[in-house]
This record gives C-alpha cells, structure tokens and sequence, in this order.
C-alpha cells in the first residue's frame, strides 16, 4: 500500500470525523445546560470544587481553540464556549478543567507529553523535508530517511500519549458534570456523545501517523534487502 493510499484513507476518515464533530458540537450548542451556567462559570465551579485557586480561566479568539496551558495554568476557553450555556460548553470547559486537574496531581502521562513537547514540536517542523530528502536519496544515503523515521517515531510516539490524557481528561470531565448535578439523563447523554467524537480526531491522527511510520519503515527495510 503506498504512502498516498495511506494518506487518502486517512485524510478521508480524519474529514468524516472532523465533519461529524462539528455537526454532534453544533447540535449541542442548542441545548441549554439545565442550571444555564456558561462555559466560564463551569470551569471555575469545576476548579474550585477540585482545589484549584490558582488556575484562571480566559477567553481566547477563534473557534476550537480551547486548550489547558499548564505554563502560566490557564484554562483558554473559546467565545462560544466561555460565554456559552449549552451542554457543549459545559462538556468542553470541564474537559480543558480535566487537564488542569492532571497537571494538579502530576498525572503520568501529561508529564510524558509536556515533557516530549519540545522535542516534538522541532521534529513535526522538519520531519517531512527529512523524509522527502531520504527518499530522493535512499540509495546512496539511507542514513537521511533513517533520521526522518526517528523524527516521524517520535511524533507517533507523542500522537499515542495524547490518547490517554485526552481520554482520561474527558473521563473527569464526564463524572464531574454527573456528580455535581450540571447533567443528568439526557444532558449527561449528550456531553459524553460530544466528547467521544472529539476523542475520535485524536483516535484517528494517532492511527493515521502509526501508519505512516509503518510504511517508511517498510521502505528504509525493503532498501537494506
């Protein structure tokens, strides 16, 4: 199966999700969370229930852009989800208070990935120059495509980290929402609907990138032959 196979299947699977992710978000923006509480107010309720002062909690610009920075421990929420009352919101907003609350209790596999963070983020900027350099050399330099497989190791290797910590994130996230009484029946349905698909993206960049690696390291075997 060639790289471009790979990457057609992939790219078509990481659309279908990506599509119905925003369809699942989009439907559950119109459900109002019962206690109406806005994505803001979910995540310092969630913070503060947990122990946590001295996290804050900001709006940022754009759309899906909510993330936890564990540096300066901040919750980034984005306008739809900050000033939201749907049950998306909510869903969200504890999600993003899930991985403060790893960071809190130096939950493993966070550690593991903040830690490969920087060395990721260097890897995942040149690894497809690397890669397209060892193949145009392969013959004579296979040291190059050897380096590129590293590099693209490296970046799997992180891609199957996140997993956990996204999945674990929303398993806080979920058993919070429920036990403090912001969802119930149906609401609590809905949230753990929303987080499952988002979970898929990540699902699905993991698998795409493991795949990728196969194949090059296939190739760089298929040379030594």
């Amino acid at each position: 199966m060639s790289i471009y196979l790979i990457m057609i299947i992939f790219f078509v699977l990481s659309f279908m999700v990506s599509m119905q992710l925003k369809a699942k978000f989009a439907r559950y923006s119109k459900i109002m969370l019962p206690r109406g509480l806005s994505g803001k107010e979910v995540a310092e309720l969630m913070l503060h229930n947990h122990g946590l002062y001295d996290v804050r909690v900001t709006s940022v610009p754009g759309e899906l852009t909510d993330h936890y920075n564990p540096v300066n421990k901040t919750v980034n929420l984005s306008p739809e989800v900050y000033h939201g009352t749907s049950i998306a919101s909510a869903a969200v907003a504890a999600h993003e208070c899930g991985h403060a609350i790893q960071h809190a209790q130096s939950y493993a596999f966070l550690q593991m990935r903040s830690a490969l963070v920087p060395i990721v983020s260097i890897a995942s900027r040149w690894v497809q120059w690397v890669l397209l350099a060892g193949i145009i050399l392969l013959q004579s330099m296979p040291s190059i495509l050897l380096i590129g497989v590293a590099m693209l190791g490296i970046t799997t290797l992180f891609s199957f980290i996140t997993l956990p910590v996204e999945m674990d994130a929303s398993r806080r996230a979920l058993a919070w929402l429920n036990s403090s009484g912001l969802t119930f029946g149906e609401s609590s349905i809905y949230a753990r609907d929303a987080l499952k698909w988002a979970a898929l993206t990540y699902v699905v960049a993991a698998l795409g990138s493991l795949a990728t690696l196969l194949y090059y390291v296939g190739l760089l075997n298929s040379n030594d032959d």
